[in-house]
Order: structure tokens, then C-alpha cells, then sequence
């Protein structure tokens, strides 16, 4: 009996430790897009997740053509699965349906460099990242 709360304490701590985990990758991308935003704008205070709700639904006319939106391959509901233009599903956006999103800084500057080109037709800033992924949390 003993043995058995042992493994249950052990089981419930690693759980734990695993949520707290990825909350902190997040947080650590925010922290590290906040002292980007900050350096180059002395005015920001904080990020928005209607500015990232914003970023993601709106049709921009700088980018590609065929890719004028985030919602053109990610959907509207960023809790659903997406897909590229050549037809390959895309894991969803929202950080509530995949734990995977934003626990990798190397991984998230990637895509953001690629996507923001594509839609935005310029590079996103370090504030229009920090918005994304906040509005993401939040979903």
C-alpha cells in the first residue's frame, strides 16, 4: 500500500512538473519578444490578444496572393487543424490543443519568419509575436 501512494505521488508530481514546464517555454517566448518590443519601442507596456486576434483573422494585400491571411491555412478556429496550399494538414495554432506550439523559440522564430513573409509580406515584430502567441494562450 505504501508503494502504491509513493507511485501515485510520483505520477501526480511528474504531471506537474510537466504542466509547469510548458507554461514556462511560453512565458520564457513572451519574456524574450517583450524585452525585443521594449528595446525598440520604449512605450510598449504589454501585448494584446485582441492585437493577435487582430493579426490572425485580417486579410492583408502585402503578402502573397494565395496567402493572404493567417485563417487561409490555419482556419478561423485556431483549435482545429489547418492545411497547407499543397493540401498537408497543419497541427492547430491554439496552445490549448497542441502543447507542442510555442515551447521551442528556434522552432516558433521558423515559422513566424516563413508565415509572416508570406502574409505580411515583411518580417512580424517582436511586438505582432508577442500579441500572436498571447491571443494563442488564450484559446
Amino acid at each position: 500500500m505504501k508503494t502504491d501512494r509513493h507511485l501515485i505521488l510520483i505520477i501526480v508530481l511528474a504531471c506537474t512538473l510537466a504542466l509547469a514546464t510548458a507554461g514556462e517555454s511560453a512565458q520564457s517566448l513572451l519574456d524574450f519578444y517583450a524585452n525585443e518590443a521594449k528595446a525598440s519601442d520604449p512605450g510598449f507596456s504589454r501585448f494584446s490578444a485582441e492585437r493577435g486576434e487582430h493579426l490572425f483573422k485580417t486579410n492583408f494585400s502585402t503578402g502573397k496572393p494565395d496567402t493572404p491571411s493567417c485563417t487561409t491555412c490555419h482556419t478561423t478556429d485556431p483549435r482545429k487543424t489547418g492545411q497547407t496550399r499543397a493540401g498537408k494538414d497543419i497541427e492547430p495554432m491554439a496552445a490549448s490543443a497542441n502543447s507542442k506550439r510555442y515551447s521551442e523559440q528556434a522552432k516558433t522564430e521558423k515559422w513566424f519568419g516563413r508565415n509572416c513573409n508570406n502574409v505580411l509580406g515583411r518580417e512580424c515584430t517582436a511586438t505582432e509575436k508577442g500579441d500572436f502567441i498571447t491571443f494563442m494562450l488564450a484559446q
